[in-house]
């Protein structure tokens, strides 16, 4: 018999459900965490008023948008399109207000799962 967390249930099942769900939520923390730190140079970059000094203590909002109002920086917002697309959910979206004109800005992690050592 195994215990798991203070319990005598032999691991099976639910087990590695708990792993699966403790990994998607530490590769969240890991994917704000990464996308916490350009979020903080942009808008430091474009005049955006920020409350914290460091990029590590900064908490992206939803609508940022500078002190002059020619940039707003959106974070995680879902982009409306003409057709379907199943993943229009960029991280970071900065707007030019006085071109009319938005970047798109998408961060991933690579994988190394599959690397080989030589």
């Amino acid at each position: 018999m195994g215990i798991i967390a203070g319990s005598r249930e032999v691991p099976g099942k639910n087990a590695c459900d708990r792993r699966h769900t403790y990994r998607i939520i530490i590769i969240i923390i890991i994917i704000i965490t990464v996308c916490a730190q350009p979020h903080f140079n942009i808008c430091k970059e474009t005049g955006v008023q920020l409350d914290k000094k460091q990029w590590y203590e900064h908490v992206p909002k939803s609508v940022e948008t500078s002190q002059d109002g020619k940039v707003t920086i959106l974070w995680n917002q879902q982009v409306q399109t003409d057709r379907t697309i199943h993943n229009n959910k960029p991280d970071i979206i900065i707007c030019d207000n006085e071109k009319g004109t938005c970047m798109l800005i998408d961060v991933a992690i690579s994988g190394d799962r599959n690397i080989i050592k030589k």
